[in-house]
């Protein structure tokens, strides 16, 4: 995997690491389809696993040859280089892209995203089960430990629609919040999450466009309050700009953000150049 970092210059307050976000790229390895199976998790042959197997090279602006360690403060933010990905990114681009067909790309792109982002992340159960032809070692995700979803309205609902066909034990909390047109300030107007998260929560925030970042650290922020470490977090987004990733790597260390495409600017009205428009109202055709 290729690991591309790109330092964005900025003054960090009194005890926050002098870290830029890094931005990575990640080559996929050939995928394993995991399929829960609960009458294997009462067998004395289980064994549990939660190693991380990703290996990383470090890059300052240009293709490093030798594998350097990552550091667990700074937030990694993962572009997968996948043609599917691209493809749908092209898609939600195009103005001429009709609310249906605008829709349907942003949850297959959600789709794709939310598998690159439980890549090794995952616990897993292994054992032997019986197949029609024999003996067979298989490995499950456990669905005993906690995964939950969290899309922020209104667009992240599309984004996070195909969400259950990649983690089916998975719950799924509400985030509502909308941003000032004026101040670009969020506003919360409407939170279902827990009092507080069960011990060992996996969370993936999905929040389609990274602007500013207001609204997606007004997300954090409640999440963190409720008992969950930024390691145990991943943002899922259509399309990232660097403020929002500015932010988020300045108050978030640790966190990894997965998302379809890095625009290189924002304008003054708080949208992503080029971007893909206001992704709520091309969703649902408002």
């Amino acid at each position: 995997m290729a690991l591309c970092r790109i330092n964005l210059p900025h003054r960090c307050s009194s005890g926050t690491p002098r870290l830029a976000p890094t931005w990575s790229l990640q080559n996929p390895n050939p995928p394993q389809l995991l399929s829960p199976f609960p009458s294997l998790l009462n067998s004395n042959k289980l064994s549990y696993s939660r190693i991380r197997r990703r290996s990383f090279i470090a890059m300052n602006a240009h293709m490093a040859t030798e594998p350097k360690p990552v550091s667990d403060d700074r937030m990694l933010v993962y572009v997968p280089p996948h043609p599917l990905i691209k493809h749908w990114v092209s898609v939600l681009r195009n103005e001429q892209t009709p609310c249906p067909i605008f829709k349907n790309a942003m949850a297959e792109l959600g789709r794709l995203l939310i598998y690159e982002a439980s890549r090794d992340w995952l616990p897993t159960v292994t054992g032997e089960i019986q197949s029609p032809m024999g003996v067979a070692s298989v490995e499950f995700v456990d669905p005993r430990e906690p995964v939950a979803i969290i899309p922020i309205l209104r667009a992240g609902l599309a984004l996070a629609e195909y969400a259950s066909s990649v983690l089916p034990a998975t719950k799924m909390y509400h985030l509502g919040i909308s941003r000032d047109e004026e101040t670009l300030q969020p506003t919360i107007y409407l939170n279902k999450l827990p009092e507080n998260f069960p011990e060992g929560s996996r969370i993936f925030v999905v929040d389609p466009m990274l602007a500013t970042g207001g609204t997606v650290v007004a997300a954090l922020d409640l999440i963190k309050e409720r008992g969950i470490d930024n390691k145990q977090i991943k943002v899922i987004s259509a399309v990232a700009a660097p403020p929002a990733l500015k932010k988020l790597g300045e108050k978030f260390p640790g966190l990894h953000v997965y998302t379809g495409i890095i625009d290189p600017t924002v304008n003054e009205k708080g949208f992503i150049i080029p971007g893909l428009g206001d992704a709520g109202d091309r969703s649902f055709g408002t």
